[in-house]
C-alpha cells in the first residue's frame, strides 16, 4: 500500500529552497515528505495528491469540533467583512471574557494573547511580578512553549537529565541563555517536589494532565497535595491548559480533576482552530496587570476574527456540553479499547492510556507511564514506524503516539481506524 505523493514531493523540494528546513514549525518535520493539506472538513484531511486521512492530530488539538465547524466558519466569515484587526476594544472580547470566567472555575479576570507561548510567558512574568520572587518551578517533560525562558527539560536525553528526584534544567535548543531562576522537578513525585520548594519560588507551573509527553494523568491526590504545598509556601499554582483547556471539560482539567490553580493559560480548542490564547486567574493576581505594575501588550491581542471564532466555539462547548463531552469521551474510549484489543491480538506490548478526548499509545510492556522518564524508556523509534504505516493507511496521528478526538469523529471512523491500526501493526518489525 503506497500513497501517491508526487505533488507533495515537488512542493517540498520548492519549499526547501525558500523555507528553513522546508517547514514552518519543527513539529512538522518529517523523515520523508511532510503532509501537504489541500482542505479539511469534519474528521478528515485531503492532501494535495488527493489522499484522504482520518485526522487525529486536529491541528495539534484545536479542532475539538472537527475541521471547519459551520458555526465557527459563519462567525469568522461575518467578522472578516467587518474588520480584521482594530488594535482597539470591541464588544465580542468582553462577551468571550465573561463566558470564559463563567466556564472556568478559577477564572476571575482574563487577558487575551494570540498563541500559547505568549500566554505562558505572560503567566510566568505575572507570577514573578505579583509575588516579588524570582524562581519558577516546572516539571520535567512538561512543555510551555518555545520561548527561551520556558524551553527547558521538555524531552532531554536521560544521560544529561540529572538525578530523577532533582532533574537538571536542560536547554531544548542551541541559542538559549543559561537557565535563570528555574527549578525542575519530577512529575508525580510529591516528596521530591517538597524538597525542591523554597521561599524564592514565585510559582509552580504544570500541565495538569501531561499531554506533551504521553497523556499522563496525575496520581490520585497529587494535584490537591501540590495545591496545599503551594499555599503553605506562598507560591502561585499555574495550570498550562493549552491542550487540556476545554478538551477535558467545559472548565478544563481543573474542572475535570477538581483542583483549582491561581492562574491558567488556554489556547488551541478555545477558538476552534483560530489563533487565540488567554491568561486567566484570580482577580487579585490579575490586577497586578490592571495597575500597570506588570506589563502585558500585543498588537493582535483580542484580534476580532479570532475572538469571533472563540465566541462561537465557547458557546457550543458551554450550551451543548452534555452532547459535546458525551461524544468526545464515548468516541475516545471506544477507540482506546479497539486499539488495545488490536495490539493484544497481534501480540504487541502496548499501553493505551489517557482520559479519552486525548490519549497516548506507547510501545512498552510497563503497566503504567507516570512521568517523563517512564515515557523516555518506551520504544519511540517503533512509534515513528507506526505513524508512517498509519499514514499509508489513511490515518493521521501525532507522530509521538498522541491521539486527539473531535465531535466530528463517528463510530464508523473509530471502526475504520481500528482496522487500519491492526493492519499497520502487522507491518512492523518484531520487537
Amino acid at each position: 500500500m503506497t500513497r501517491s505523493l508526487d505533488v507533495s514531493r515537488d512542493l517540498y523540494a520548492t519549499a526547501q529552497q525558500f523555507i528553513a528546513g522546508g517547514v514552518s514549525s519543527d513539529a512538522r518535520r518529517s523523515a520523508g515528505v511532510p503532509l501537504y493539506v489541500e482542505r479539511a472538513a469534519g474528521s478528515r484531511l485531503w492532501d494535495v495528491d488527493g489522499n484522504v486521512y482520518l485526522d487525529y492530530v486536529l491541528g495539534q488539538g484545536p479542532a475539538l469540533l472537527g475541521h471547519c465547524p459551520p458555526a465557527v466558519v459563519e462567525a469568522v466569515t461575518a467578522q472578516v467583512s467587518r474588520g480584521i484587526v482594530y488594535s482597539a476594544q470591541h464588544a465580542a472580547e468582553a462577551r468571550v471574557a465573561e463566558r470564559l470566567c463563567a466556564m472556568v472555575p478559577s477564572a476571575e479576570r482574563v487577558r487575551f494573547n494570540t498563541v500559547g507561548s505568549e500566554a505562558a510567558h505572560a503567566a510566568w512574568r505575572l507570577a514573578r511580578g505579583h509575588t516579588g520572587r524570582p524562581k519558577i518551578l516546572k516539571f520535567e517533560g512538561h512543555y510551555h512553549g518555545w520561548l527561551d525562558p520556558v524551553l527547558y527539560s521538555v524531552h532531554p536525553a536521560l544521560d544529561a537529565a540529572g538525578p530523577a528526584d532533582a532533574p537538571h534544567a536542560v536547554p531544548g535548543t542551541a541559542g538559549q541563555p543559561p537557565a535563570a531562576d528555574l527549578v525542575v522537578a519530577p512529575w508525580n513525585d510529591l516528596e521530591a517536589l517538597a524538597c525542591l520548594m523554597d521561599d524564592q519560588i514565585a510559582a509552580v507551573v504544570m500541565e495538569p494532565v501531561l499531554c506533551n509527553t504521553g497523556a499522563i494523568e496525575p496520581d490520585p491526590g497529587y494535584l490537591r497535595a501540590v495545591r496545599e504545598l503551594c499555599d503553605r509556601n506562598g507560591s502561585l499554582l499555574i495550570f498550562d491548559e493549552i491542550i487540556t483547556g476545554f478538551r477535558l471539560a467545559p472548565g478544563g482539567a481543573q474542572e475535570y480533576l477538581g483542583v483549582h490553580p491561581d492562574l491558567s493559560i488556554f489556547g488551541k480548542a478555545m477558538a476552534g482552530g483560530m489563533q487565540v490564547s488567554a491568561l486567566a486567574g484570580r482577580a487579585d493576581v490579575m490586577d497586578t496587570i490592571s495597575t500597570g505594575k506588570v506589563a502585558h501588550a500585543g498588537t493582535f491581542n483580542s484580534q476580532p476574527v479570532g475572538i469571533a471564532a472563540a465566541e462561537a466555539t465557547l458557546r457550543i462547548l458551554d450550551e451543548q456540553r452534555e452532547e459535546v463531552y458525551g461524544t468526545l469521551y464515548a468516541r475516545g474510549r471506544a477507540l482506546m479499547e479497539g486499539l488495545r484489543e488490536a495490539a493484544a491480538k497481534a501480540g504487541v506490548p502496548m499501553l493505551v492510556d489517557g482520559p479519552g478526548p486525548v490519549f497516548q499509545t506507547y510501545f512498552t510492556d510497563a503497566p503504567a507511564v507516570r512521568n517523563y522518564r517512564d515515557f523516555a524508556r518506551t520504544d519511540r523509534a517503533r512509534m515513528a514506524l507506526l505513524h508512517a504505516a498509519l499514514l499509508e493507511r489513511g490515518v493521521n496521528m501525532v507522530p509521538r503516539g498522541l491521539w486527539f478526538l473531535s465531535t466530528a469523529h463517528t463510530e464508523a471512523d473509530v471502526a475504520a481506524t481500528v482496522d487500519a491500526f491492526a493492519d499497520a501493526l502487522g507491518t512492523l518489525p518484531l520487537g
